[in-house]
């Protein structure tokens, strides 16, 4: 009965430990994830730009889920017009760096290409830390907007 006890609680630990985990890594946004609200903000450009951006930009929209937001900027001045942190609005997004002064936003800039998507990986720090950790970002182009959805890869 003893031997029954211990193999119970251990298995519920288990359980609770690995519920546990599932609730943390559902935290953040998958790759697959982020290449589908990608996917879905060209779907929304390519019927209509200006509308597009303008849900973009919507605190609570669809273009916004945990970690994962969709950031945009002109193809050709490089300036955002979409993004989590409005403070960014009208800024040149070759201007960012990483924490390190490896040229990020030039990076992401350089790689957009019409009606493909790419990856450009760097490192980030997530929500609420400072110290940067492996991030990736999709990225594309369609027309004269650029745009990109980023996830944690760790």
């Amino acid at each position: 009965m003893r031997k029954s006890i211990v193999t119970s609680t251990v298995a519920a630990a288990a359980l609770f430990l690995g519920a546990g985990y599932a609730i943390a890594a559902a935290e953040f946004g998958s790759a697959a994830e982020a290449k589908k609200m990608l996917e879905h903000a060209v779907t929304e450009l390519k019927v209509n730009e200006a509308a597009a951006v303008t849900k973009f930009n919507k605190a609570d929209g669809e273009f916004r889920d945990r970690d994962l937001y969709l950031f945009c900027f002109n193809a050709t001045t490089g300036m955002f017009n979409a993004h989590i942190n409005s403070a960014l609005l009208g800024t040149d997004i070759r201007l960012l760096k990483e924490k390190d002064g490896t040229p990020l936003g030039q990076k992401i800039f350089d790689g957009t290409k019409e009606g493909t998507i790419i990856t450009v990986s760097y490192n980030f720090p997530k929500p609420n830390s400072t110290t940067p950790v492996p991030k990736e970002s999709y990225v594309t182009r369609v027309g004269n907007e650029a745009c990109g959805v980023g996830y944690y890869k760790s």
